[in-house]
């Protein structure tokens, strides 16, 4: 990751304010489906026009559909260590199959709930396989998380600006809990085309303290409030566009991701 030396006062600045606007209208999404197309004519139904600079937030669950995530749980074998696992937390052993699919690392169990490490690094419940606002009308269903999201977004990123010429920041949000506080937030686990982390290491604060640690998280940040007017239940709205945030000029944005939120293992301290 590129290292820059801004201002804190000035770092984040941006000239029009900041503003979060939900775009309704996008249909029930099936595997195929072109997001992009999606994207773009939704936020043309609503008469938003996209600007350089603008992020594009879009629920997790939309991008698992289009892109075929969506299993049968009629379809799962449940393995030995399954059905075991799943005993122990009283959970369907198919659910379970899949969670175990999904992860490299069992991080925390009890009755109800399995804390997981995913392939992706994302360390959260079940794996991010999510069985609401899915269609259970052939039986049940099991929606898992994109294969990478961080290529998603970049993916989505080009086939925007490739119709409209407009230079967009994605990011696929998620909603998490999180150790120590209740309720879920929303989260970035997939980015492209814009600073997902400001590092303020090597900068001052107002007394002029040098900053050796400060790490600030602004995919995270636009993800929970694109999230606040996207909703998690019955809304509809799984799109929404931020205006306002400021590119870092001295930031490599190509080579920006979600992938470099995860906290490396050796560094987890609550292992």
């Amino acid at each position: 990751m590129t290292q820059h030396k801004p201002s804190p006062s000035t770092a984040n600045s941006t000239t029009n304010g900041f503003s979060v606007t939900p775009i309704p209208g996008v249909p029930m999404v099936n595997a195929g489906d072109d997001l992009c197309e999606l994207v773009l004519n939704a936020v043309t139904a609503a008469k938003i026009e996209l600007v350089d600079g603008d992020i594009i937030c879009l629920a997790q669950k939309i991008v698992s559909k289009a892109e075929g995530q969506m299993v049968a749980l009629s379809d799962v074998e449940p393995s030995t260590r399954a059905i075991e696992l799943a005993r122990e937390t009283d959970k369907d052993p198919r659910m379970v199959e899949l969670i175990l699919q999904e992860s490299s690392e069992v991080m925390r169990q009890k009755p109800g709930v399995l804390i997981m490490r995913h392939k992706l690094g994302l360390v959260g419940a079940h794996a991010g396989i999510d069985q609401s606002n899915i269609d259970h009308a052939s039986g049940e269903q099991a929606l898992l998380l994109p294969k990478d999201p961080d290529a998603s977004a970049a993916k989505l990123r080009e086939g925007i600006a490739s119709k409209t010429d407009k230079r967009v920041g994605i990011i696929i949000t998620d909603s998490q809990n999180r150790p120590w506080r209740m309720g879920t937030t929303g989260v970035a686990i997939g980015c492209a085309g814009f600073t997902v982390l400001d590092d303020y290491r090597g900068g001052q604060d107002i007394y002029g303290r040098e900053l050796k640690v400060t790490l600030i998280n602004r995919a995270d940040a636009i993800a929970s409030a694109a999230t606040l007017v996207m909703g998690e239940t019955t809304e509809k709205i799984p799109l929404a566009v931020v205006r306002g945030m400021a590119l870092e000029a001295e930031v490599d944005i190509e080579n920006q991701n979600a992938a470099m939120i995860n906290r490396p293992i050796e560094e987890d301290l609550f292992r």
